[in-house]
C-alpha cells in the first residue's frame, strides 16, 4: 500500500463488519494515518454499489486473465476502469456508460440503413468494444 509513491493518500477506509477485520488490521492503518468508518450493523446494501463494482470486476476480467505480477494487475485493473466508465452499457443508466452521452433518440420512422460497426479488443480479446465506423 504504497499510495505515497504515485502521489496519493488515503483518509479513509469504509469496511463492513466482517471478523476477518482483526483489531491488528485497523492497528495497522491507524498507523499509517487512515481512519477506519464501519457500516452500519446487519445493513448489507450500505456498501452495494463497490460491492457491484468488484464483483462485475472478477466475474468479466479477472476470472478470465491470468495476472503475471502486481505490475500486469495494475495495468489489467486500469484498462478494465476505463472500459468500464466509458464503453460498457449499463441498465440504470438506460445502456449508456457514466463517461458517454445517451446517444440522440429517433424522430420518427425511417428506413433501415446498413450499419458498419468495428469491434475493438483490449486486453488481448478479454474486453470487446464495438463502435460505428467513421
Amino acid at each position: 500500500m504504497d499510495l505515497q509513491d504515485v502521489g496519493s493518500t488515503i483518509r479513509f477506509l469504509i469496511r463492513d463488519r466482517d471478523a476477518k477485520f482483526t483489531a491488528a488490521f485497523d492497528t495497522v492503518l491507524a498507523d499509517a494515518g487512515v481512519r477506519i468508518v464501519k457500516s452500519g450493523v446487519r445493513i448489507p446494501r450500505m456498501n452495494s454499489i463497490m460491492e457491484r463494482w468488484i464483483q462485475t470486476c472478477r466475474r468479466e476480467l479477472l476470472d478470465r486473465t491470468l495476472i503475471w505480477n502486481q505490475h500486469h494487475l495494475r495495468h489489467a485493473l486500469r484498462e478494465f476502469e476505463t472500459f468500464y466508465n466509458e464503453n460498457r452499457p449499463h441498465r440504470a443508466l438506460r445502456q449508456a456508460a457514466p463517461r458517454r452521452s445517451l446517444p440522440d433518440p429517433s424522430t420518427g420512422p425511417t428506413g433501415t440503413a446498413p450499419l458498419d460497426i468495428r469491434r475493438h479488443d483490449r486486453l488481448g480479446g478479454v474486453l470487446k468494444e464495438y463502435r460505428h465506423a467513421p
